[in-house]
């Protein structure tokens, strides 16, 4: 149980934190300008400062649509050894100066493989990244919910990402350089059978470049994880 907290809590925090690179589409959002290959390295860090794993992500099938950019992100993650990786793919859709990460990205593919030929049910609402952040801004909640049929009997997992909210602007340096970000607090809170849990986190969005760092902590508001942006390969 207690591992596949830790890949919800990695889902969570990377479906949140999305970005690519490239300037091509920088008129539909500055913070999440779309390009096919863009591929983003990530390097995570326990409380300690021990590394704990590495995620990547990568967007492919950027098209445009009636309505704006649609994309594939593709994304993986494995531990501080490069073992027991697992991988997902979702859609990211940006219509006028929003971005749209699809509410499915905050269940773990582990999590739905675990239930088999289970009949399960998902509903939600997405994750929104307006382009004119500001400090102060408080930003749409969202959620996921999923019920699964295991013949007869019906178990319920709700995701509510909550309180989002722009902080400040600072700049900030990390492998990949250094970037003038925003500062962006959220709530996640994570319910599945008898097990609450909620993870406090915060974001640094660069723009044109999308996340840059993110910090988790536990319900006494101490640090648990850190992420950081190492490459960008365009």
């Amino acid at each position: 149980m207690k591992k596949l907290h830790l890949n919800l809590l990695s889902l969570i925090t990377f479906a949140l934190l999305l970005l690519p690179v490239s300037l091509s589409a920088q008129v539909c959002n500055d913070f999440f300008p779309l390009k096919d290959g863009v591929r983003m390295e990530y390097t995570m860090y326990g409380k300690k400062g021990k590394v704990e794993g590495s995620q990547w992500q990568e967007f492919r099938n950027v098209q445009e649509t009636v309505d704006g950019i649609e994309a594939e992100v593709h994304m993986g993650f494995s531990d501080a050894k490069g073992k027991n990786p697992y991988e997902n793919s979702y859609k990211m859709t940006c219509e006028g100066n929003t971005v749209r990460i699809d509410y499915e990205s905050l269940i773990s593919p582990q999590m739905l493989e675990q239930y088999g030929d289970a009949e399960v049910e998902i509903t939600g609402t997405d994750v929104e990244w307006p382009s004119n952040l500001e400090t102060g801004m408080e930003l749409p909640d969202a959620n996921v919910k999923m019920k699964i049929n295991m013949g007869g009997m019906n178990m319920n997992m709700e995701v509510d990402i909550t309180d989002r909210k722009v902080e400040k602007v600072e700049t900030i340096t990390v492998p990949a350089g250094s970037f003038e970000c925003y500062v962006i607090y959220s709530n996640s809170y994570s319910k599945m059978m008898m097990v609450n849990q909620n993870f406090p986190s915060r974001s640094w969005l660069a723009k044109g470049v999308g996340m840059v760092k993110t910090e988790s902590y536990n319900k006494k508001g101490k640090l648990i994880n850190t992420m950081v942006l190492s490459s960008i390969s365009k």
